[in-house]
């Protein structure tokens, strides 16, 4: 047995690990340089140098999976676990660990085309953060004066608008800031422009954001994230008028307020101004035909004043009139005189009153008033004593004189 042994190994070869890893690595890659493969992401990771590492496996094997950064950052759509995929890719052996391996190349996902998953995918993220809500978006101004475009210089869309712009009646300030509006690059130009806009002195009113139709992937430029996150940012109204009727875009869903077609999104401004138009129409010729009343009543109150009697006869008229004031006055010194007499009457009528109760009016009868030294009146003769100073008051004159004799009532006083 020993001896079999020795001679088998003596005639085949003896690889090494890593040369037989390369041999069978070789092999793989002659045969296997570009195949397709299907199956769902598991066990997905982004690293940080944005290479994606991921499980592709069906219902009884797996296969690893390496989609590097040079070739995943143009992926329209986001990788997740138990997405259905069909990837594009060489199989090849990772020689640190003998494990084979695909290197993808491209992947699309199975039943949705990639943009169309895309849109789904960033549809449902901007959602739930809240971008498509309507108390988030701003009110379209009526009249807006000054208005920016983000387009082609050269589509369809801005002749459109020029063309519907040019029959406004009020002068309107259109600033085009022209930007690519599909492939390579455009969402970033269109995102610029919006940021740009916004820093505009003086300010716009509006910003509209177009082009006209296509297919999906004409319109991708407005499906990215980087135009939903300027136009969500815009402190400026943003209308977004991207391609027909039945196109919708992420833009679309963000802006302020969404327009089927271009021409659609110039219309709202003319049609608001139109309106505008016909009430200062209106407004002039309420005002035109008041001012006419106006200097109708003024000529026919002139001309009514020009046969009054102050125009005819002047002098007559004023003659007339100081007499009048004449009148006034000698009326108005009559009702003073009047006025005095009755007052004076009252007030003699009172004067007497008052003089037929003083204690004054009864001395002028023979009557007087005693007084004793602290000026108080004598009532009583017990209010006195014998020695006290007394003064009498009588109609004319005052008498001091000294108590020799007090006589109270039943009796007589010392």
């Amino acid at each position: 047995m020993l001896e079999t042994s020795i001679e088998l190994k003596t005639a085949s070869k003896i690889y090494k690990v890593s040369e037989l890893t390369r041999r069978i690595r070789s092999l793989l890659e002659s045969e296997f340089s570009a195949v397709w493969v299907e199956g769902e992401i598991s066990n997905f990771k982004r690293h940080s140098s944005g290479h994606i590492y991921f499980t592709l496996k069906d219902e009884s094997a797996q296969l690893h999976a390496v989609f590097f950064a040079r070739e995943n950052q143009f992926l329209k759509f986001e990788l997740t676990d138990g997405l259905q995929v069909i990837v594009m890719g060489r199989i090849s052996v990772y020689d640190a660990r003998g494990q084979y391996q695909i290197y993808v190349q491209r992947v699309e996902p199975k039943g949705l085309g990639a943009l169309q998953l895309a849109f789904l995918q960033l549809k449902e993220r901007l959602e739930k953060e809240g971008l498509f809500l309507a108390e988030r978006k701003q009110a379209i101004p009526l009249f807006p004066r000054r208005i920016g475009l983000v387009t082609s210089p050269t589509g369809a869309a801005i002749q459109d608008m020029l063309k519907i712009f040019r029959t406004k009646r009020f002068g309107l300030h259109i600033f085009l800031y022209p930007v690519r509006v599909q492939g390579d690059g455009a969402s970033a130009e269109i995102a610029e422009a919006i940021n740009e806009l916004n820093r505009s002195v003086p300010p716009l009113d509006l910003v509209i954001v177009g082009r006209g139709g296509g297919s999906l992937e004409d319109l991708w430029a407005f499906n990215e994230e980087v135009v939903a996150r300027a136009i969500d940012r815009s402190k400026i109204p943003v209308i977004s008028a991207v391609g027909h009727e039945v196109d919708w875009t992420i833009a679309d869903l963000v802006s302020d307020y969404r327009a089927h077609t271009p021409t659609a999104a110039a219309d709202p401004v003319v049609a608001h101004s139109d309106e505008f138009a016909e009430r200062l129409r209106e407004g002039r010729e309420r005002m035109a035909d008041g001012i006419q009343a106006l200097v109708q009543q003024s000529r026919e109150a002139f001309a009514h004043l020009k046969e009054s009697y102050a125009f005819r006869q002047p002098r007559v008229y004023l003659q007339q009139l100081s007499q009048q004031v004449d009148e006034l006055l000698r009326q108005i010194a009559n009702y003073a005189k009047n006025f005095l007499d009755r007052k004076k009457q009252a007030f003699q009528s009172c004067a007497g009153k008052l003089e037929a109760l003083s204690p004054v009016a009864i001395l002028a009868r023979g009557y007087s008033m005693t007084f004793d030294e602290g000026g108080r009146l004598i009532r009583e003769a017990s209010r006195v004593a014998v020695g006290e100073l007394i003064r009498t008051r009588l109609k004319s004159g005052m008498i001091e004189s000294n108590v020799t004799q007090v006589e109270r009532e039943h009796g007589t006083g010392t």
